[in-house]
């Protein structure tokens, strides 16, 4: 007797949680601990108390990260129990007009009105809620919101990030900060956003070049702050 093997197909939804989380955090990390950097040394400040600021910016925005991605991405664990939650409670109460809600979803993407209906009914005997939430609503396991992962994906990637600034502010000299963090910060940035588009399955010079120059815009505008303030002191 021939035995079926199995196949498997490996997808990249299932990284959307947190690649997302720790693409944003490690980006937000060089730009804005790079951009710190940039504009206190602009303002003329000394070697110590650039290092000094750099450091607080990355611990507040590690911390920032992990509170800012917590809250939201609850947030959307919220919506979304809430909505099962609904969807549960009329399943209850009306069961056959999920049926043909659930069965009127199928005939809009292409399948007869009776394998539809027939397609429906199997599955809301295998599981109702599962197949509403998938179809109707939106909701998987693969997408479905992690607040925790996030978190910690966001705030470990923004502290990874940092540092790499950070590490470069530390070496310099003072006469060659500004430009060794702001070309090193843009060489981190293009790698990031080309390991991201990679990830992702997207171009790699577009991730490289877009990611890039957001970078570079940043780090301008605040060392122009930094110099207008530093003059005006």
């Amino acid at each position: 007797m021939k035995t079926l093997r199995r196949h498997t197909e490996h997808h990249r939804t299932d990284r959307i949680g947190w690649l997302r989380a720790a693409v944003l955090g490690a980006n937000d990390g060089i730009v804005s601990t790079a951009s710190l950097v940039v504009g206190v040394a602009a303002a003329g400040s000394d070697p110590h108390s650039i290092l000094v600021a750099g450091v607080a910016g990355l611990m507040a925005g590690a911390m920032s990260m992990a509170a800012g991605e917590y809250v939201s991405v609850h947030s959307q664990a919220d919506t979304e129990k809430a909505d099962l939650a609904r969807e549960s409670a009329e399943l209850k109460a009306d069961p056959v007009a999920e049926h043909r809600e659930l069965t009127g979803i199928y005939v809009a993407r292409g399948l007869a009105p009776e394998l539809a209906q027939q397609v429906a009914e199997q599955l809301m005997l295998h599981d109702a809620l599962g197949a509403h939430a998938r179809d109707e609503l939106g909701i998987s396991d693969t997408l479905s919101a992690r607040p925790v992962q996030a978190a910690l994906a966001s705030a470990a990637s923004f502290a990874v990030g940092a540092a790499l600034p950070l590490a470069v502010t530390a070496l310099a000299t003072a006469q060659g900060l500004i430009p060794w963090v702001c070309a090193t910060s843009l060489v981190f940035l293009a790698v990031l956003g080309a390991m991201a588009a990679r990830a992702g399955g997207a171009g790699v010079f577009t991730g490289a070049w877009r990611v890039t120059f957001w970078g570079a815009l940043a780090m301008a505008i605040t060392a122009g702050v930094g110099a207008l303030f530093g003059a005006v002191v």
